[in-house]
């Protein structure tokens, strides 16, 4: 069973957290201070770290800091309410996988902590291979059959996810999330979604590759293997 540790000092947020990726599967720890998490970090290895920045008797940036001295391979996503730039280039420098800025979806919080381990598990190098598709992550380039795919971001970015929560179904609104953040909610409906992925599907096709990306009718989209 995959293990999380749920570094959050609010702790109707943890229980919440904990309560809903139980039903995930997943096996959750909780540290509520700068302190517990020190220890429990130094001490365990972990699938995801959920990390928020504000935390009693010390910084969640120095903890993310203190994870890589010891050279441990945790995934780490960054919670917050702190939604400043700064921060995200900061936390994401120093090498955290992931962040997402409170308040957040159950279906998008799922989502991301599956990307990131299956990142890791990607042995995380960059370049993931399925077949005829390669994709450099780093370089942000798609090649099927060796021949390279023009992709904008945001279809570059719909590709890295899908691949990430393979076999999964993923809604449209955890999409909408994923692709606009916290700016999700404000749209009327999620067309803009389905725009995006019609012409990636489109584009992948005529390029020659395999049709793994499929609707699932009234849930959403599933990358198959």
């Amino acid at each position: 069973m995959m293990k999380i540790l749920i570094v959050e000092d609010e702790s109707e947020l943890a229980e919440d957290i904990r309560s809903f990726l139980s039903t995930e599967n997943y096996l959750c720890e909780l540290a509520d201070n700068y302190q517990r998490a020190m220890e429990k970090i130094t001490l365990y290895d972990y699938d995801c770290i959920l990390l928020d920045l504000m935390l009693p008797g010390g910084d969640g940036i120095q903890l993310l800091e203190e994870i890589k001295r010891l050279n441990k391979q945790d995934g780490v996503i960054i919670i917050s309410a702190k939604n400043s730039i700064e921060d995200k280039v900061a936390g994401l420098k120093i090498g955290a996988d992931d962040y997402l800025a409170k308040p957040f979806h159950h279906s998008e919080l799922a989502a991301r902590i599956h990307s990131v381990i299956r990142r890791k598990q990607f042995d995380n190098s960059n370049v993931i291979v399925q077949d005829e598709l390669t994709i450099d992550t780093l370089a942000k380039t798609v090649k099927v059959h060796q021949q390279e795919l023009k992709l904008t971001k945001k279809e570059f970015d719909l590709l890295v996810f899908f691949i990430g929560n393979k076999d999964r179904v993923l809604s449209k609104e955890a999409l909408a999330e994923h692709l606009s953040g916290d700016i999700a909610d404000m749209f009327d409906n999620h067309d803009f979604v389905y725009a995006h992925i019609k012409n990636l599907k489109k584009k992948l096709k005529e390029a020659g590759c395999a049709n793994y990306l499929t609707t699932v009718y009234g849930s959403g989209y599933k990358w198959k293997l």
